[in-house]
């Protein structure tokens, strides 16, 4: 049985921008990967409503889970939850058990829980609450959306918070072979190697080094024997394979 599929939809006109660099997306696939949950498409998507719940209806529809990050701040273009709950037809206001933990948290750090800040309790009535321990404000679940912060500490907390109730799938194992010689000198023998370990991934990717010209075959799958037995067999047909 295959592993169970998901998506990333990142949200943010700063990360199209070039302002901000993303780092969650390689966290996330390192930690599903690790969970036996493979994920198979990240999207980006500019502070658009119309564009934030077309990819959030698109992405739900063909992946087992979807993980979105970034825009559920308490500023004017923070609009993740609102379009979350458009996009399930689902009611959004503040709700009471998130009010109450920002309530608990502002007044024990002795701050205003000001207008802006209650913006973070806004959300959808059948939404789960996701656990934030660095700053406190929630994420949720909505089907099989989750909905997470973009700043990366609160995003990889918030990760650690939901995935132990994921059911994953035998975890992915990756071996990487060094090819001393071009793309083009291995393709052949590659390309029957990958029909000989159909249920392996081949990946390939090349390099120079020295003025010389190599490729790194990564296989990945989630039989290590199975891999194992691909290496040697890819090592013998190339004796320059470190």
């Amino acid at each position: 049985m295959p592993n169970p599929s998901a998506a990333m939809l990142v949200i943010g006109d700063e990360i199209l921008s070039g302002r901000t660099r993303d780092a969650n997306m390689h966290h996330l696939a390192g930690r599903l990967t690790e969970h036996g949950i493979d994920l198979k498409e990240v999207r980006v998507v500019s502070d658009d409503a119309d564009a934030i719940v077309t990819a959030v209806k698109a992405l739900s529809a063909g992946y087992d889970h979807v993980f979105t990050s970034g825009g559920i701040g308490p500023t004017h273009d923070d609009i993740t939850a609102d379009c979350i709950a458009r996009a399930f037809d689902d009611h959004i206001d503040i709700r009471d058990d998130a009010r109450d933990l920002l309530a608990a948290y502002y007044a024990e750090n002795g701050r205003e829980f000001n207008a802006a800040r209650q913006r973070m309790a806004r959300i959808p009535d059948r939404a789960t609450l996701i656990d934030n321990p660095v700053s406190i404000a929630p994420g949720f679940t909505l089907e099989n959306v989750h909905v997470m912060a973009g700043v990366p500490s609160v995003f990889n907390a918030m990760v650690e918070s939901v995935l132990p109730s994921l059911t994953g799938g035998a975890p992915l194992v990756s071996r990487t072979v060094r090819i001393d010689r071009g793309e083009g000198d291995i393709a052949g023998p590659l390309g029957q190697l990958v029909q000989n370990y159909a249920t392996l991934s081949f990946g390939s990717y090349p390099f120079i080094e020295n003025g010389a010209f190599g490729v790194n075959i990564v296989i990945r799958g989630t039989d290590a024997a199975l891999i194992s037995d691909a290496a040697r067999s890819l090592q013998d047909q190339f004796k320059e394979a470190t």
